[in-house]
């Protein structure tokens, strides 16, 4: 069975997320979405609740499982016998600092990174613009799922 596993914080999932968390469900028997629990960051959703959002608007690609993780993403791979991470690129400053990490995770323990291309359509899209936009009342509706615009309506404030 080909596994994989697609990191990040997700706070909150996005159309870029989704984007290559879809791409990669094609391309392999099972995608794991790591969500990150990083206890030095607040975030703007609780950890559960990414993964429940995430869970909804990934439920139709049929072969993905979402669960956190705290530590390195080389262990959760190791524990679950996961040979590879497909992670997105936006731009050239994305490569820089992933290529360094994959480096390290090889090293370490031998898991695969692979890098996918953004849609360019998504290439300048970031959880954190996303919320900053959000915040100060843009629309980003284009940007995320209905679920998560939903949430992101009720954590802001806005229905």
């Amino acid at each position: 069975m080909r596994r994989a596993v697609c990191p990040g914080s997700f706070d909150p999932i996005t159309n870029g997320h989704l984007d290559i968390i879809g791409r990669a469900s094609r391309l392999y028997d099972v995608v794991h979405v790591a969500v990150m629990i990083n206890q030095s960051k607040k975030g703007l959703f609780e950890i559960d609740e990414r993964i429940e959002l995430i869970r909804e608007v990934t439920a139709e690609f049929g072969n993905v499982q979402v669960e956190s993780f705290h530590g390195l993403l080389v262990d959760f791979c190791k524990q679950r016998d996961i040979p590879a991470i497909v992670k997105g690129l936006r731009a050239v400053s994305d490569f820089d600092y992933e290529l360094q990490m994959a480096q390290m995770n090889i090293g370490l323990s031998g898991v695969e990174t692979l890098f996918v291309p953004t849609n360019p359509t998504y290439s300048f899209l970031s959880s954190s613009l996303v919320k900053e936009v959000a915040a100060w009342g843009g629309d980003v509706s284009h940007l995320v799922p209905e679920p998560v615009l939903a949430a992101l309506g009720d954590r802001l404030g806005r229905k």
